[in-house]
């Protein structure tokens, strides 16, 4: 599909930052939510901009590269935990019910053949990618047809009115294509971006750490390739975020960016059209080794820190009251004249 993301006009931003400046408070006081106030009514073209239906796309995939002992947990836990979603049980469930998020997820290519069920999109590319210490992940082909349904499915989301998308992922394994894609795309060693995931001691780091840097050195990509780069080393469940984020800012909504893998879609993303990151708030800064280094390649600032490194979307659900915040006090909050309150001498 061919994605064309603009920058959004400037031409209301003065209004915008006059608006926000004069409600009663003092300049600058309610620091991040003033700048995603601004950002958010840039993004709709508006002085009152409002977050409709927000939706929460959770996409699973199951990763060869788990192989290689890079996890430690067994690769059969990816479906049980898309499982445990459907039933409800699991953090993001929780996370969004009390912020009356709409969740959705995704069977992006998990190891399992699932019963049919109301709440699971099956959009299923294959079962698990490839192991990329001696193949690509995926075919080009499949790259595409994967990024492809990910933009159906937002489009599927914005015609019941969401404007507003968070981001999440399960998949045993995606920490390490994740971890890839960022050395490549970012042109950072490989030691400065593996962590320890879903809990590797020491040994297992060091472990993983091997793995990943004979891999990256295996396929020697270049920064400038994101398509190669992310059917080398991405998840069906990665490549199918990068659709979906791509067609969500193309058609103008808010992104909610989580934690170290959904930013890691978001680089390829970003590589392919730039502009993408005007529509993207970045929720809070992980635990996971790499996401901090993630972010200042990106030079953005998260709204959280508070050492989350769960994935499912759950900082994106945990950072949705703040977003909506700063819509809420830039359409609610009286302004110094409409108060009768003096301002600044």
């Amino acid at each position: 599909m061919n994605f064309s993301i603009a920058m959004p006009s400037q031409a209301i931003k003065s209004a915008l930052v006059d608006k926000i400046n004069h409600k009663t408070k003092p300049l600058g006081a309610l620091g991040m939510l003033e700048a995603v106030a601004l950002q958010i009514g840039l993004i709709q073209q508006t002085l009152e901009p409002k977050l409709t239906h927000p939706t929460m796309l959770v996409f699973a995939g199951d990763h060869g590269i788990v192989e290689a002992g890079v996890s430690p947990y067994p690769q059969a836990v990816t479906a049980q935990m898309v499982l445990n979603f459907l039933q409800g049980g699991a953090a993001i469930n929780v996370f969004t019910a009390q912020n009356n998020i709409r969740l959705r997820v995704v069977d992006a290519g998990v190891n399992h053949q699932f019963a049919d069920n109301t709440n699971l999109i099956n959009a299923k590319i294959a079962s698990g990618t490839r192991n990329f210490l001696t193949d690509a992940a995926m075919t080009i082909s499949q790259c595409r047809e994967a990024i492809k349904k990910g933009a159906q499915i937002a489009d599927a989301e914005m015609a019941l009115g969401c404007n507003v998308f968070a981001f999440g992922e399960m998949g045993i394994g995606n920490t390490s294509s994740a971890s890839c894609l960022m050395s490549v795309l970012c042109g950072l060693p490989i030691q400065d971006c593996v962590g320890r995931g879903t809990g590797l001691d020491d040994a297992g780091l060091n472990h993983k750490t091997r793995i990943l840097a004979q891999a990256v050195a295996y396929h020697a990509l270049n920064s400038n390739a994101a398509e190669q780069t992310l059917a080398t080393f991405g998840g069906f469940e990665i490549a199918m975020m990068v659709g979906a984020m791509l067609q969500a800012a193309a058609r103008g909504c808010t992104l909610l960016i989580d934690g170290f893998i959904t930013t890691a879609a978001l680089l390829v993303a970003v590589k392919m059209q730039p502009n993408i990151l005007h529509y993207c708030v970045f929720t809070h800064c992980s635990d996971e080794a790499g996401h901090q280094k993630m972010l200042a390649f990106l030079k953005v600032k998260p709204l959280l820190n508070i050492d989350l490194r769960l994935g499912e979307g759950t900082g994106a659900a945990l950072a949705y009251p703040l977003v909506n915040a700063s819509v809420n006090f830039l359409n609610q909050m009286a302004s110094f004249e409409s108060a009768k309150v003096s301002e600044k001498i």
